[in-house]
């Protein structure tokens, strides 16, 4: 039987990729939302996680797609409630939030799938496999996007906790993360924070693999024109380029065909949160959340032109 499921934060994200997915697939009915200001025709809505979660007990699972400040109340409520939680990225506003909800999973015996779902774009696995056994000499990492078209009017990604330019960053570390065999470590880091926000428009990372391989960073929200999403990694035999945010991969310039099975970022979310339901398991990685963390921790501030969303 499909699992009920209530999706929580019915905004830009919501409307343009979870509701489609789960149109989309059969083992899911979209049974309730929860949102301040929106909802979906035909589906009943509330107003807050508690009153949907007092009206539909009967929900097998929530989805979690609101500002990452509000992820860990509402997933704690949805765990307590009994409930399985599939969280948007980043996981919440600290890293002590998603290690306590990893833990209140478990004490439950119910999954949270704290989703990456840059690692489920078609180029990600095929670049993951092709890196193993090659040894890493030097990568990039150019992440450039407009924040005035991708987050339209919204304040709260420069808000305390909104994580401005690493809110995509953290994406491009998450699929550095997972095709990389060796850990990485932030060595020094850049903040650029406009002078009337909270967090930053742009950062430069120098990261380090464990065996002291620099892969340098470059996240910037004032991108116009073309949107630049890329990862190069080079070995010492050969060249991988992931671009379009992980949706195609190129390795020594020519291009590798991705397998149509693996396309939709967000259908695959979802059919791994149906798996891992269905196993009674947990899927937490939470290493680009720390990379970003160690990040602020150390990065030198700088400040920029004011910002206006």
């Amino acid at each position: 039987m499909a699992l009920k499921l209530g999706l929580v934060g019915i905004g830009k994200i919501a409307r343009d990729q979870h509701i489609p997915a789960l149109a989309g697939d059969p083992r899911f009915e979209l049974a309730a939302t929860a949102s301040r200001n929106a909802g979906v025709d035909g589906v009943p809505g509330f107003t807050s996680v508690e009153a949907m979660l007092a009206a539909v007990p009967e929900l097998d699972a929530i989805s979690i797609c609101t500002p990452p400040q509000a992820h860990f109340d509402a997933a704690l409520a949805a765990l307590r409630a009994g409930k399985h939680v599939m969280l948007e990225k980043p996981p919440a506003a600290t890293t002590r939030q998603i290690a306590l909800l990893q833990a209140e999973a478990a004490r439950h015996g119910r999954t949270v799938f704290q989703t990456w779902h840059s690692r489920f774009a078609a180029g990600v696995d095929a670049a993951r496999d092709w890196l193993r056994g090659r040894t890493l000499t030097g990568g990039t990492i150019t992440w450039k996007e407009d924040v005035h078209h991708w987050h339209p009017g919204q304040q709260w990604i420069f808000d305390a906790g909104g994580l401005g330019v690493f809110d995509p960053g953290i994406n491009a570390l998450s699929v550095l993360t997972e095709v990389l065999a060796e850990e990485v470590v932030v060595n020094k880091a850049v903040l650029a924070f406009p002078e009337n926000q909270q967090a930053p428009i742009a950062a430069q990372l120098d990261l380090r693999t464990e065996a002291g391989v620099a892969v340098n960073a470059e996240f910037d929200f004032r991108q116009k024109g073309e949107q630049t999403w890329d990862i190069e990694l080079v070995t010492t035999s050969g060249r991988l380029r992931l671009s379009h945010g992980g949706g195609t991969l190129a390795i020594d310039g020519q291009p590798v065909q991705a397998d149509e099975a693996l396309a939709g970022e967000y259908p695959r979310l979802y059919a791994r949160f149906a798996e891992l339901c269905a196993a009674g398991q947990s899927e937490v990685d939470w290493r680009p959340f720390q990379l970003v963390a160690d990040a602020f921790l150390i990065g030198e501030r700088r400040t920029v032109a004011a910002h206006h969303v």
